[in-house]
This record gives C-alpha cells, structure tokens and sequence, in this order.
C-alpha cells in the first residue's frame, strides 16, 4: 500500500527529548516500510525515517526558537498533504483534527488516530456536529468512552518494537516512570506497593 503518515510538527520523528506520540509515529512508519509499504513521512525536517520524509518545517516547533506561528506551519503541511494526497492509498493523521475538513475532501481515504485526552466537556458537543462521518483509532477503550457516537474504526494500543525493553523482576527499591506526572496517567496506581507512591499520590491529588 502507499501510505501517508502525517505527525505532529512539535517535535521530530522521532524526538529528541519528550514526545511520545512522535515516538509512536516513528516506530509504526518504520514497521510499515518494513513490511514493505510504500511510506511517506510528513513531520520536520530534522527527523529521521527509512520512509520518504516529506519535510514540513526546518525543524521541530517546540525546540526551534526561530520557528514560525505553528498555524502557519501546519497551514503549509497541509497544503503540501494535500497537492500530494491522490499519491497514496490511505491517509493517517496524527495532528488531531485541525486537518479533517481538508482531508474530507480530497476523494483519499484517510484515518486519524487520536493520541490525546478527549473529556473535555464541549468535545462531544463539537465532534458530533463537525465531524460526524470521520472515522477515527483510539489508543484504548476507555479513551472512547467520552465520545461514544464518534465513527470508531478500530484500538490499537501504543507499543514498542519487542524488546527494546527488559523487565527486571528482582526488586530495586525504587519505581521508574516514564511519562508526564498528571492525575489523568494515574502514576500512583502502577504498583500495588505503598510508601514513596502514597507521597506521589496525595502530590497528584493536590495537583
């Protein structure tokens, strides 16, 4: 298949610091060129990808101090999507909905995965009026919960390549988190243990 992945413009693909859904990005384009796909990476220009990178800006948003209005930025990705959209087979968007009334239009099929919290209370309200014949991936059932009338067309889980990681199993006295320490994670209900993750939790709660 010929395939389009648009990603986020904050950071590359995949990042040189935070960002996960850049580094989901990455790891799912890689696993499709290897499988033998036709792969088209629109995402910064300093990422890095065995797919054909379609550069969108000079360099991540978040890092660049010399980066333009990120509007303007994702304007350009856009057109760019688009004078190419009719190359490919399927379009997948990971820039969460700022590309759907461009995209519906071009005759390609397409599908955005939606990375993010989706409770926000006008959500539902906007979605069901907007963008009422989009089919959409969530990353977990229960992101879904808050939008139950959207077009579903599948879950797939956010993974890593097998083995990039070890599990230890012998106790080291201490717990590694990797990610954002917000309430929405839920950090403090990773291990069943108490003493440091009860501090962690009553801090999350205050927060």
């Amino acid at each position: 298949m010929r395939i389009a992945q648009i990603a986020p413009l904050a950071e590359a693909v995949p990042p040189k610091l935070y960002g996960g859904t850049e580094r989901v990005v990455f790891w799912l384009t890689e696993e499709l060129v290897e499988m033998g796909h036709e792969v088209a990476l629109f995402a910064s220009g300093d990422s890095v990808t065995s797919a054909k990178l379609e550069p969108c800006s000079p360099k991540a948003l978040r890092l660049d101090r010399n980066s333009p209005d990120p509007m303007l930025a994702y304007g350009a990705m856009l057109t760019r999507v688009a004078e190419q959209a009719r190359q490919f087979d399927v379009l997948h968007a990971h820039i969460d909905w700022i590309h759907i009334p461009l995209l519906r239009r071009l005759g390609v099929p397409f599908v955005t995965t939606l990375h993010g919290r989706l409770d926000h209370p006008a959500l539902a309200a906007l979605s069901r009026s907007c963008f009422p014949d989009t089919r959409f991936v969530s990353i977990s059932d229960a992101q879904r919960i808050p939008l139950p009338h959207a077009d579903w067309a599948g879950t797939v889980y956010h993974g890593l390549p097998e083995n990039r990681l070890a599990p230890n199993y012998e106790p080291e006295g201490y717990l590694a988190f990797l990610g954002r320490i917000t309430p929405e994670k839920g950090p403090e209900a990773a291990s069943i243990s108490r003493g440091p993750l009860e501090c962690l939790s009553k801090s999350l709660r205050r927060s």
